[in-house]
């Protein structure tokens, strides 16, 4: 689309951000023309040049001047700390990587897991990476969230072996709730699964994540 309406919720002691602010109600800006996730920590935000830069072939950003081509694109972008996580402290996303990016981008599903900004995220010292859901109204209306998860804090009851929150109203990738103590099994749900199930289920830790800078 030609732009769609977006917000955001900035969490954490050392946030990465770019262009968040223009998503606050009261601002001029009413829609975004991409959105920008990305690795690298601060080196990571040049990936939404590259965004931009297509963008701006395609026409694509808000009407600034009187020429079809006199367009800024707003490109809302945030990232996470993963430096090293490659190998190599230097290899990180640049402007190249965010034009190949939009440059490839479709209508296909979502990749999740470890892909694209996901690509080195890790939460609390098991695989982090890259979620996403959407939700369409009878209306027609869509509603979209993207996540990466590169938490710290623990993800694991120590008393069940499985992620926090496990089969709290989840629908898929739903894992089995474990055994109480005592043996009694928790009620509902499906019957246990392979533990590597458990780990893809879960995104979120009950301690609020926090990304050095």
């Amino acid at each position: 689309p030609r732009g769609a309406v977006a917000g955001v919720d900035v969490r954490g002691g050392g946030p990465g951000t770019r262009e968040t602010e223009l998503l606050r109600p009261e601002n001029l800006v009413q829609s975004v023309h991409a959105i920008c996730l990305s690795g690298g920590s601060a080196y990571g935000l040049a990936a939404a040049d590259g965004v931009m830069r297509r963008c701006a072939e395609l026409g694509v950003g808000l009407q600034t001047g009187t020429s079809a081509h006199e367009v800024v694109p707003i490109v809302p972008a945030a990232i996470i700390y993963d430096l090293g996580r490659g190998g190599r402290f230097e290899n990180r996303p640049g402007a190249d990587f965010g034009y190949q990016a939009a440059a490839t981008a479709s209508r296909r599903a979502v990749r999740s897991g470890n892909v694209g900004a996901g690509t080195g995220a890790v939460a609390a010292g098991i695989k982090g990476g890259l979620g996403n859901a959407m939700r369409t109204f009878s209306d027609g209306t869509i509603v979209a969230a993207l996540a990466v998860v590169n938490a710290a804090g623990t993800l694991v009851d120590p008393a069940s072996g499985l992620p926090w929150l496990a089969g709290h109203g989840l629908r898929r990738h739903r894992a089995s709730h474990g055994p109480r103590p005592g043996g009694q099994r928790q009620r509902g749900g499906p019957r246990p699964r392979a533990s590597g199930q458990a780990h893809r289920l879960h995104e979120r830790s009950p301690a609020r994540p926090t990304r050095p800078r």
